[in-house]
């Protein structure tokens, strides 16, 4: 049975506009450079820089009076077109933007990069230093292409095998491929081609000359590696006979090899990627400077030949349909050119009062550094603050760097959670993590402090924090337990 119901609700739906604002602010400097081109390459309507030609809007503001006895009847039905809008000089200031932040330091400057050998490819030119029959480099080469970033072969000879036959065409048995595998071992940098890290160390030990050290090294990797990678040093000190001095000498050359061979090659095509600050914090007699970097506000205008084929188009007394489709093309081109600086426009203002705020905030450490005078921060803290929402801080935060004097910086680092010390004051995480790496390095590695010592230590410190937390915030910077930190 239909049954009729007044329901009231109220919702908040964003616009595509308010969208496509959201996805600039997320955008990092260089993202935001490559979005800018793709717009300018779909809408012809929007151009960079500044006009040359000063006295074209001057003749547009002359001629306005003329363009006023147009007949708004013949404008396009369908969308109600006012070509004076477009046309009138009061409106042009809304499709320019200018920064106004530009000085000798937003120089745009590029590097040129070197067109290496990746790293694949090196291996392959020097598997040319080796008489091999074809076959034999067939299968050389194969090998080579399943070789990993990290220079491993992930993959066990057998799968090779069948491999090499489904998809090349190459019947050989296992070994051969073996056989061959040795002459990928003798590839420059050493240990790669090796298929697991055990393997990785012995190559890399069978290539340097032979010691003391270096035979003792040897053996521990091949014999005892469950217990190197356990820091069981004690119950290797008893399996060898050797002394504390010795056993520590071939740990030492051990701890000289590279488990990813292939990681640090440095022809690889491997981009690193360049981090361009979106801000830059400055010390000026004691107060701080912030600037959005240049690059992040381009000057852009609307493109004087659209301009002139609406001119154009009033001027005619051809008022076809055709003609009214090519000035509904227009139109939307102009639209979509005006909000696309006004967004820019936006962006900078969003940037800059985001990034003004959190520099406040924290102006005890921007004045000199000392990361424990970081205070606790939320994204609300700042949101508050600006009247923004915390999903719009939360995305200047992530994905943006700031240029300081002490190195360029992610701003999200700059936020953390507030615990009570001692005295019942807020203190930041991220002054305990500073004090817990310090109590850390400063420890006596041939007995490294448990988390429940470390606990110990925090709380007389001033910092009462369980063990668990110890271990998270460890986890957190990265560092191993104590068993794994141990040295001799």
């Amino acid at each position: 049975m239909l049954k009729q119901s007044l329901n009231l609700k109220l919702s908040q739906k964003l616009s595509p506009q308010q969208i496509q604002l959201m996805k600039l602010i997320q955008l990092p400097t260089q993202a935001f450079e490559q979005r800018l081109k793709e717009e300018m390459n779909e809408n012809p309507a929007l151009e960079a820089g500044k006009e040359e030609d000063e006295e074209y809007e001057k003749d547009e503001f002359e001629n306005e009076e003329e363009y006023d006895d147009f007949d708004d009847n013949e404008t396009i039905e369908a969308d109600e077109i006012n070509i004076d809008e477009y046309l009138s000089n009061d409106e042009t200031p809304d499709y320019k933007l200018s920064a106004n932040n530009y000085s000798a330091d937003d120089e745009q400057r590029e590097s040129p990069l070197a067109a290496g050998l990746s790293f694949h490819q090196d291996l392959l030119n020097q598997l040319h230093t080796f008489i091999l029959t074809d076959d034999e480099r067939e299968i050389a080469e194969f090998l080579v292409g399943s070789i990993d970033d990290m220079g491993y072969i992930r993959r066990s000879i057998p799968d090779i095998v069948d491999d090499m036959a489904f998809t090349q065409g190459i019947y050989t048995d296992e070994a051969t491929v073996e056989r061959i595998l040795h002459v990928i071992h003798e590839l420059e940098p050493s240990g790669v081609g090796a298929r697991d890290l055990q393997e990785c160390l012995l190559l890399q030990l069978k290539h340097k000359t032979p010691t003391e050290s270096v035979a003792l090294a040897t053996d521990i990797i091949e014999h005892q590696f469950d217990a190197f990678s356990k820091k069981h040093y004690d119950r290797l000190q008893q399996k060898y006979g050797v002394s504390q001095e010795r056993l520590k000498g071939a740990i030492g050359e051990i701890e000289k090899l590279n488990p990813k061979p292939g990681g640090v090659y440095a022809g690889s095509t491997k981009l690193i990627e360049h981090v361009v600050p979106d801000f830059t914090i400055r010390i000026n007699e004691g107060e701080l400077e912030l600037s959005l970097n240049g690059r992040n506000a381009p000057t852009l205008h609307v493109s004087r030949d659209y301009q002139e084929m609406l001119q154009t188009y009033k001027e005619s007394r051809d008022k076809s349909q055709q003609q009214k489709d090519a000035v509904q093309f227009i139109k939307q081109k102009l639209d979509s050119a005006k909000w696309f600086i006004d967004a820019i426009r936006q962006r900078q203002e969003t940037l800059f009062v985001t990034m003004n705020a959190i520099m406040h905030y924290q102006e005890e450490y921007f004045l000199d550094g000392d990361e424990t005078k970081l205070r606790p921060m939320i994204l609300k803290d700042i949101a508050d603050m600006v009247g923004l929402d915390i999903s719009t801080i939360s995305r200047v935060a992530n994905s943006k760097y700031v240029e300081t004097p002490y190195g360029t910086k992610l701003i999200k680092e700059f936020f953390s959670e507030a615990m009570k010390n001692d005295q019942g004051e807020d203190v930041s995480t991220i002054e305990i993590k500073k004090i817990l790496q310090t109590v850390i390095e400063d420890e006596d590695k041939r007995k490294p402090l448990p988390d429940d010592q470390l606990a110990d230590i925090l709380k007389e410190k001033g910092y009462p924090i369980a063990r668990r937390t110890i271990a998270k915030y460890r986890e957190q910077l990265d560092i191993p337990v104590a068993r794994m930190r141990k040295k001799i």
